[in-house]
């Protein structure tokens, strides 16, 4: 007589209801995640801020200043210093953003007309085979009786087109970077959700560490604890050293650009180094401006802004980013400009904006949960090597 095998009980009732519940609660998270898209990376920018500013608040904590007034002061004393640094340049800095709005629409008018007068084969291939086979007397009458040179009608519809083409991209960037709010009252409100976001996360990280290790079971604490840990000190030494990288990158095409000779040089080097906080899109995009302002003085002044620019970001990525980032987020340049474009398509201007640290947040578990413990590969995580 066969022995009797046990019979697969399978899921039981309970168990199909509390699956479904799962997943229910997942997608209505997610959800809510994507319509408070906005709200999520407001508070993600005080939480990042609020951990970088936690490291002063412990120094401070040393003489025995309570954490509340020590968060208050730096938090003065960055808004302080801000204050008197925008009184004594803010003057120069508006008339020289002025020039800028104005110069622009002309430089971009000359570089059209340069870029056709001097383009030769390149201009009759975008315009294709209509238009270089067309006759050269036709262009001449047709200046004549218009009283315009040949190419300044075109000149100027190419010029509008890329001013109309800056405006719109402009706009879009205004309109996307605070998308959850639509008036000033709104921006300020956003403004100082953030900073009671961050000075309550530096007064007090231990509570919101707590309240995380909570979610974890007691088995896996521990190591939750090391990974978030790890995942805060990364997030704070790239924000500082960042602003390191900002304010470097900002100094020194001011500097370059006022010895060229540049229209405009303080406002350039302010915008080079606050797109400095985008890695390789936002140098790039930096670029731009200061190129068409120097083509109002001519095309050979461009030529060496562009070779200016150049020799910035080579030193940036040869002397500068191995110095400060050498213990920093290590991402891989292919992944953060794919996260970049990714999360810019799906969160607009400020899921390009902190794409990197948002990108971190993934690859330290990543690295610390699956590679070293499933994988089993040695791999180095800065942020744990002190946290």
């Amino acid at each position: 007589m066969s022995p009797i095998k046990p019979s697969d009980p399978g899921w039981r009732t309970r168990d199909i209801l509390r699956a479904a519940a799962l997943v229910a609660g997942i997608y209505v998270a997610l959800q809510l995640l994507w319509v408070g898209r906005s709200v999520f990376l407001l508070g993600f920018f005080g939480v990042l801020l609020g951990i970088t500013l936690a490291a002063g608040v412990d120094r401070l904590q040393r003489f025995r200043i309570p954490r509340g007034i020590g968060a208050l002061l730096i938090v003065l004393l960055i808004f302080g210093s801000l204050a008197g640094l925008g009184l004594l340049v803010a003057p120069q800095i508006s008339k020289q953003f002025g020039e800028l709005g104005q110069q622009l629409p002309q430089a971009l008018d000359r570089a059209e007309r340069w870029v056709q007068e001097r383009g030769g084969g390149v201009a009759d291939i975008i315009q294709g085979p209509s238009d270089s086979t067309r006759p050269q007397a036709e262009p001449s009458r047709q200046s004549g009786r218009t009283g315009q040179a040949p190419g300044q009608q075109g000149g100027e519809a190419g010029g509008t087109t890329l001013r109309e083409g800056l405006s719109q991209q402009l706009a879009g960037a205004g309109r996307h970077f605070f998308s959850v709010f639509s008036s000033t009252v709104s921006v300020l409100a956003g403004i100082i959700i953030l900073l009671f976001v961050a000075i309550f996360v530096a007064v007090d990280p231990d509570l919101y560490h707590r309240g995380l290790m909570h979610l974890f079971p007691h088995r896996a604490r521990r190591k939750a604890g090391e990974v978030l840990s790890a995942t805060a000190t990364t997030l704070r030494r790239w924000l500082v050293l960042q602003i390191i990288a900002m304010l470097a990158i900002g100094s020194v095409t001011t500097v370059v650009l006022l010895l060229l000779d540049v229209k405009a040089a303080i406002a350039l080097g302010v915008i080079a180094g606050l797109l400095e906080f985008v890695p390789y899109v936002g140098p790039i995009v930096s670029a731009v401006p200061a190129v068409a302002m120097a083509l109002v003085d001519g095309p050979d002044k461009a030529l060496y802004v562009v070779l200016a620019y150049v020799a910035i970001q080579q030193l940036e990525g040869v002397v500068l980013q191995p110095l400060l980032m050498k213990e920093g987020l290590e991402l891989p340049p292919v992944i953060t400009i794919l996260g970049q474009a990714l999360l810019s398509l799906v969160l607009g201007f400020m899921g390009l904006l902190l794409a990197v640290p948002l990108l971190a947040t993934v690859m330290v578990p990543v690295k610390m949960l699956y590679v070293r413990d499933v994988v089993g590969d040695d791999v180095s995580v800065p942020g744990e090597e002190s946290g």
